[in-house]
């Protein structure tokens, strides 16, 4: 297609915090843009041209979309893959919606990882208690994890036993399930994908992430693994882009196993938390990526200037009386970088910012940051 440039109308379903950072990139770079999200105080509508305060699916909505936008996307795989196909028949959509329907749900998305030739976990797919009386031995001691709707370790149950696995399919609502292998792991490690086409595709630098209570707490760029191993994670992830034929920004996450080997936990067609290190330590970062792939331009330099180490905050640092954290350690420190999403309420668990640390080696801005998140 023809490059779509400013100052272009752009969509995007979807006015969370990876929305506010889309129209933040969009803006700065000149596009105008529409945000659909059913919420009226999404963060994402602070900064755009035009909110539409309707659910994904509302076709008023949709037709707007429709005719005043040159090209669009996705802020969160749950979005409606259907309004997504509907929408591409009139305006250029990336990720495509069937890509999305693809990273909905984990049956389908494991099956896509191996049919791109690359391993995951041994896992079963479990679509009715029939599926129970499966021999379970190769999958434990595993997790139980449902097929949709599950993120930041929410629908996810370890189970040692079939009697534990028939109970957590149970308490999981009987929902379509995948019974996963837990894997003896060394570490767990990123990529971030940027493609157009086959002859347009760059990848960020791996980063390593450490988790907290099934969320996201610090990821470490570059990642504390050998070259050999980044380099594979980054081939892996261009391979299972191309694969999709997707086009778009796709993150890919990995287990690093105790052998060194690398096995694919989960896909998100979109930006993601692991790479918002990208803002403050990339030559172009993520999300500037995810307005250039939209509009047909090459992928931008995708390059580390610094070591780097991002770290989630999460409501819990707010307290129950909704009290600021005094952020002062942050905006004394000439190195740190503080982006708060314009979220009016917190509550444990829930995102409401991050900030990176950036120093001369990925340890010391590790150290650091942990000092930080100690004093907040």
């Amino acid at each position: 297609m023809a490059a779509i440039l400013p100052p272009a109308m752009l969509g995007i379903l979807g006015g969370g915090q990876l929305g506010r950072m889309f129209t933040v990139a969009a803006k700065t770079m000149g596009y105008r843009v529409t945000v659909l999200d059913p919420d009226p105080i999404a963060p994402a509508a602070e900064f755009a041209d035009v909110h539409l305060c309707q659910a994904y699916d509302d076709a008023e909505a949709l037709n707007t979309l429709a005719n005043t936008c040159a090209a669009i996307t996705t802020e969160f795989e749950n979005v409606n893959a259907d309004s997504m196909r509907w929408l591409s028949q009139f305006v250029p959509v990336s990720p495509s919606g069937d890509c999305v329907a693809i990273a909905q749900n984990r049956i389908s998305e494991k099956t896509w990882i191996n049919k791109a030739g690359l391993a995951t976990a041994p896992y079963l797919a479990i679509t009715s208690e029939a599926d129970l009386a499966t021999d379970l031995t190769p999958y434990l001691p595993g997790i139980l994890k449902t097929a949709r709707l599950g993120y930041d370790g929410k629908g996810q149950i370890r189970v040692q036993t079939a009697a534990e696995v028939a109970a957590a399919y149970q308490q999981l609502g009987a929902n379509d399930c995948v019974l996963e292998k837990m894997l003896d792991l060394k570490s767990e490690v990123s990529a971030i994908v940027t493609r157009v086409s086959d002859a347009q595709i760059s990848c960020f630098p791996v980063a390593e992430n450490h988790h907290a209570n099934g969320i996201l707490d610090v990821s470490i760029v570059p990642a504390r693994v050998s070259a050999e191993l980044a380099e594979q994670a980054q081939t892996m992830a261009k391979q299972l882009a191309s694969a999709l034929n997707y086009v778009g920004v796709l993150a890919v996450e990995f287990f690093v196993l105790a052998d060194d080997r690398l096995v694919i936990n989960e896909i998100a067609p979109r930006p993601h938390n692991s790479g918002h290190y990208t803002l403050d330590a990339c030559a172009c970062d993520q999300f500037q990526q995810q307005v250039r792939a939209m509009c047909g331009l090459l992928p931008g330099d995708s390059r580390l200037l610094s070591p780097v180490v991002m770290v989630n905050l999460l409501g819990d640092s707010w307290g129950e009386d909704q009290s600021e954290p005094n952020w002062a350690v942050l905006m004394e420190a000439p190195n740190v970088h503080l982006h708060l999403y314009g979220k009016k309420s917190a509550r444990p668990g829930r995102k409401m910012g991050h900030f990176t640390v950036l120093s001369a080696t990925a340890d010391e801005a590790l150290e650091q940051a942990r000092a930080i998140q100690e004093t907040l």
